[in-house]
């Protein structure tokens, strides 16, 4: 077909050869078990028989071809559904075309056994063989073309995952590689003060941080799985830059029990959490801040979450901290790969302390 690779061709021809064997030969037995019923001795007319139900493989691997050839030329004009009229078509005038011949074998077999007696021609069983014949030839064709389309609809199924599997990596890249400027500018604008100040060593020191957080978040495959593990220590490459900006107010912990650490994550999901904690926490706070990670497993669950001290609106209305860009790209992030399956929530727990939790699937690295 002119939309199927050549495997998916040959793989339907195949299916066509294999399906015409079973299809005659349980017309065949079928029938043969009639015959017995009806009084006829099946094995003293079996073996003519077989020899006229063996030519239909024959008579149908024809009639394939041509409907083949018509699909083909069909699709290379009209969409797939516009050629089921005409296959249809085609199907009802071959079978009638190819009857009277079937019927005509089958007299000149029974010819042949009932040598050297004379087999008179009954022009009425010849039409009764060929209407038989035509019904039997048109109903292998419209299963045919039910093979032929079921071909159809799990090659456009594939395709279809295909593309949107390819549509999935693409917003899954997308929403990864959205850096938040915010990061940037401060982590750039930092580096600039501290050459200002002179202090060149923390200033390089920061740059390879930098350096090295790009580089591992720009490598990593957004639709690959890491430990919580390894996760935590790219999150290091962050929290060394952040310290390097915050110096001794970023107080930052980890609560969680060893066997949750092999559990599996999507990369890079934590930073902007984290991120989130020290821009709206260490960044709008006077003195030490606490930033803490928690992680734990509920059952088939797992559960993790970030909280951090943050200053609560005051009276002239500024705005805590909310779904910003950054958390609504965790959000999104855990819908597209998990469903309802993912789950995110942001908000204050208590005056001047807000969390950021995730929920999701629990699987071991």
């Amino acid at each position: 077909m002119t939309n199927h690779s050549s495997d998916d061709t040959c793989g339907l021809r195949q299916a066509a050869t294999r399906f015409s064997l079973v299809y005659w030969g349980g017309v065949f037995i079928f029938l043969s078990i009639l015959w017995g019923l009806a009084g006829t001795g099946p094995i003293e007319s079996g073996m003519g028989k077989l020899l006229l139900y063996a030519s239909c493989p024959v008579v149908t691997a024809g009639l394939s071809a041509l409907l083949f050839r018509v699909h083909e030329r069909s699709l290379a004009e009209h969409p797939s559904e516009n050629s089921l009229p005409l296959l249809v078509g085609v199907s009802f005038i071959l079978s009638l075309a190819a009857a009277p011949a079937w019927a005509t074998l089958g007299h000149l077999i029974e010819a042949v056994y009932r040598w050297p007696q004379v087999a008179v021609l009954d022009w009425k069983e010849f039409g009764y063989d060929t209407a038989y014949g035509a019904s039997l030839f048109f109903a292998w064709s419209c299963l045919l073309i039910t093979l032929v389309f079921g071909f159809e609809l799990s090659d456009r199924a594939r395709r279809l995952a295909a593309v949107r599997e390819e549509a999935l990596s693409a917003q899954m890249r997308a929403l990864r590689y959205q850096v938040n400027p915010h990061f940037l500018f401060n982590t750039l604008n930092s580096i600039a003060g501290l050459i200002e100040e002179g202090s060149v060593t923390q200033a390089e020191r920061m740059v390879l941080s930098l350096s090295t957080f790009l580089r591992t978040t720009l490598s990593l495959d957004p639709m690959h799985d890491v430990s919580l593990e390894d996760e935590l220590s790219l999150q290091e490459e962050y929290l060394g830059i952040e310290r390097e900006r915050f110096s001794d107010r970023l107080v930052f912990s980890i609560d969680m029990p060893d066997e949750v650490r092999a559990a599996l994550v999507p990369s890079l999901i934590l930073q902007p959490l984290i991120e989130n904690a020290i821009k709206h926490g260490v960044g709008a706070m006077r003195g030490p801040v606490g930033i803490t990670l928690h992680a734990h497993r509920n059952g088939t669950r797992l559960h993790l979450w970030v909280e951090n001290d943050a200053p609560l609106p005051d009276a002239q209305g500024s705005r805590p901290p909310g779904m910003g860009v950054g958390l609504r790209n965790v959000a999104e992030r855990l819908r597209t790969r998990f469903g309802e399956e993912g789950q995110f929530s942001a908000g204050f727990i208590a005056p001047g302390r807000y969390r950021a939790a995730i929920d999701l699937p629990w699987r071991r690295a």
